[in-house]
């Protein structure tokens, strides 16, 4: 049961004194009063969204009471209750204060970004304001966007470009898209970036970047045989095991739950909303799901994980709760531990697959994108469903997995030249 949280009263909030570090003063339900060294009492609201904590600020004591703060801590409930993120009404409120007269650059990002989060993958979304919050507001944010030029924007652009080229060019290709929305909603009558190219306003050339991975048999091989040495955590060895096998994406592996497991049909089907895909077609194919055919080695380590892990709704539980998943950066680190570190990524587990399977075992490539979850259509332009060339799916799996074992031991193995489907 957790710890009930006495509530502050007036007389606390208004004797609080300074300290040497900041500390905080909790009136519980996530409300809380931040006392600073510089006098400073500022009310902030913990709260919980999805799987993701956030604070949110509710303004200064003594301009806002007690009682003030605990109506606002009340009103984000409310707005949490309905799956509406505080934090997030705030600052499109702020935005719109500061240019109550003029389409502010923050006004009319935020409303170019709401009208095509429905299209996006819900990471890329996510990704793009906090780039944008970081990046581009505190520059340019309060500005009118039929004031901005391109002698303001540059310099902010390279700003970013000496900390971050790749994140300088995408916040090119991001301002490049509102200004078109400024365009095409009749706030300015020409974007700043027309007739530009990147290369045209960047300093520097991108540097195409990848996934680290061991793609030569020669160089899989020690790693695979170092996994199986692994003296860490079971559950992360059982991880690392699988990854290879199965080269699903590092999170839809984290979050494997023993729900999606069949293991009378040797399959693990993967719910469509924990995919790589964005909110469009996740509406669209709502309750559909990827099925990865999972080979004999696959359900050996499944088998022996379940014990272990069987009674949390995860197949690999966090090490300080079976209730949430293991965190990417326990892989990470078991990588690094191994040797591995600039050598081999989580997600490099794809492309070695991608690599190998078409290279060493010859099999059709589009049942390896199919496999791998990429988009892949056939003659008429139809997109593949869950079922397509599961058949084959299944021997290749086992072909694949019987290749790494092959590795691990040091046997020749022998290239198959006959194709899975012909």
């Amino acid at each position: 049961m957790p710890k009930r949280i006495a509530p502050l009263s007036e007389t606390q909030v208004r004797n609080a004194k300074p300290k040497d570090k900041e500390y905080k003063l909790m009136d519980g339900f996530g409300l809380f009063l931040l006392v600073t060294p510089t006098s400073g009492k500022l009310w902030r609201f913990d709260y919980r969204l999805g799987d993701k904590r956030k604070t949110m600020a509710l303004g200064a004591y003594p301009e806002v009471s007690l009682a003030e703060a605990r109506q606002r801590r009340e009103d984000a409930k409310k707005l949490l209750a309905n799956g509406v993120d505080p934090g997030e009404i705030k600052k499109a409120q702020k935005a719109a204060v500061i240019s109550s007269n003029e389409k502010s650059l923050e006004v009319v990002a935020r409303a170019w970004h709401a009208g095509k989060v429905e299209g996006w993958a819900e990471s890329h979304a996510k990704t793009t304001m906090e780039r944008l919050e970081k990046n581009i507001f505190p520059w340019l944010g309060a500005m009118p966007v039929s004031e901005i030029k391109l002698s303001d924007i540059k310099p902010v652009l390279h700003r970013i470009e000496e900390r971050a080229p790749e994140s300088a060019r995408r916040m090119y290709v991001a301002l490049n898209m509102i200004f078109r929305y400024c365009v095409a909603s009749e706030f300015i009558g020409r974007n700043p970036f027309e007739g530009l190219k990147p290369k045209d306003i960047m300093r520097r050339e991108p540097i195409e970047k990848h996934f680290p991975a061991l793609t030569q048999p020669h160089e899989l091989a020690p790693l695979l045989r170092a996994i199986d040495d692994f003296k860490g955590s079971f559950v992360v060895k059982c991880a690392l095991q699988l990854a290879p096998l199965v080269f699903v994406r590092p999170g839809e592996l984290r979050h494997a739950e023993w729900s999606e497991i069949d293991f009378d049909k040797a399959e693990w089907n993967i719910p469509i909303e924990k995919m790589k895909l964005s909110t469009k077609e996740k509406i669209k194919r709502k309750g559909d799901f990827h099925c990865v055919p999972l080979s004999r080695q696959a359900m050996e380590i499944f088998k022996a994980i379940q014990p272990l892990t069987g009674r949390s709704p995860y197949v690999f539980p966090g090490a300080r709760s079976y209730f949430r998943p293991m965190s990417e950066a326990a892989l990470t680190a078991a990588i690094h531990r191994m040797g591995f570190q600039g050598e081999m990524t989580w997600h490099g587990f794809r492309a070695v697959a991608r690599t190998l399977i078409d290279e060493v075992l010859q099999i059709r490539p589009d049942f390896i994108e199919h496999q791998l979850a990429h988009a892949v259509r056939d003659a008429l332009g139809r997109a593949y469903n869950r079922t397509s060339h599961l058949a084959e799916r299944k021997k290749m799996m086992q072909q694949w997995a019987d290749y790494l074992d092959g590795l691990k031991t040091g046997a020749k193995v022998i290239r198959i030249s006959d194709r899975t489907a012909k």
